[in-house]
């Protein structure tokens, strides 16, 4: 029988997480606690749709887009190809793209040198991560990608103006997931359990993830 491994790709939420500037910042609170008395522990949460390991639904940037709560689960579930980017990149265009990602899957995520950041986490918010520019994004939804991912909070250049990398992305239907953590995962192909928070208030711009890859039998 062959033995599969399986990797969390979550990035743990606390108060320590970084959060995209102008996010809401993370907060876990206790509601009720047995060693007070109350009947049940109870947590308090308060963070925004975008924190930590999170999907991005059209609606994140479209008006009158899709909604995370009806992204179709066969986009978030399946075979998925992790493609290593060299630590001296600091952005994946669409000639690295085109010499890298042909032959990979419909689901690529991408492990860069940001994936290094989740491990000092009290430094904050790194402006300074790789990020996928637009000619990449629209090379990948010319190869068919219906999800990528990055290893930080947002796919696209820190401080965008246009906000280009995700309308490409998105108006073609690609599923966005960021801020996955693939320092300990092998470049190769693997198996997607990708699953958002079926939120349906608000906007239905995103929600957290919990992200796992399981090796190929």
């Amino acid at each position: 029988m062959i033995q599969m491994t399986i990797y969390d790709i979550s990035v743990p939420l606390s108060a320590a997480t970084p959060t995209y500037p102008g996010d809401p910042a993370i907060e876990i609170k206790s509601w009720s606690e047995l060693q007070r008395g109350d009947h049940a522990n109870v947590s308090l949460l308060h963070f925004g749709a975008h924190s930590g390991t999170h999907v991005d639904a059209p609606a994140h940037f479209i008006a009158g887009g899709l909604k995370v709560e009806a992204l179709p689960l066969e986009k978030l579930l399946g075979e998925v190809t992790v493609v290593e980017v060299p630590l001296d990149v600091m952005s994946i265009d669409a000639d690295f793209v085109s010499n890298n990602c042909n032959e990979a899957s419909e689901r690529i995520l991408f492990k860069t040198r940001n994936s290094s950041f989740w491990n000092n986490p009290e430094a904050g918010f790194r402006a300074d991560y790789t990020y996928l520019e637009p000619d990449a994004a629209q090379r990948l939804t010319e190869l068919g990608v219906r999800l990528v991912g990055i290893d930080y909070l947002s796919i696209e250049q820190f401080a965008s103006d246009n906000f280009e990398t995700h309308l490409i992305l998105l108006s073609s239907g690609v599923v966005i997931l960021e801020g996955v953590d693939l320092l300990d995962i092998p470049a190769g192909r693997y198996e997607l359990f990708c699953l958002p928070l079926r939120i349906a208030g608000g906007s239905g711009d995103g929600a957290p993830a919990r992200a796992v890859l399981r090796t190929l039998a």
